[in-house]
């Protein structure tokens, strides 16, 4: 098992568990592809949820450059809500996970189709 296939068994994991979702392993994998090499890195592999700025990269970067979803407060809504369905306390929010719920959050599946 390569060292991509047991990130995308543990995001598959969090999802089930601390998300209460039943993935879609197709799209994860295409999320987690997606990523590049961030999943890699221990700081960039997560996303603070507490932090301000790191939430405005988010949208920045993937909800408006990546899924091309025009700006507004609805995207900073739904990046809140996907860190409460994660857990605000939990101190490992995966990237992909947390991407892979605003893809299915806005229906921007066909991005990696």
């Amino acid at each position: 098992m390569s060292k991509r296939d047991e990130l995308i068994a543990k995001y598959a994991d969090d999802l089930k568990t601390k998300c209460g979702m039943t993935p879609d392993m197709d799209l994860l994998t295409k999320v987690t592809i997606g990523c590049g090499p961030t999943i890699y890195n221990a700081d960039s592999s997560t996303v603070a949820g507490s932090d301000s700025a790191e939430l405005e990269t988010v949208k920045n970067n993937f909800l408006v450059k990546k899924l091309g979803l025009a700006d507004g407060p609805q995207l900073m809504d739904a990046l809140n809500a996907v860190i409460d369905t994660y857990g605000r306390s939990e101190r490992n929010k995966y990237r992909a996970v947390v991407y892979y719920m605003l893809v299915k959050h806005f229906n921007k599946e066909s991005v990696y189709g």
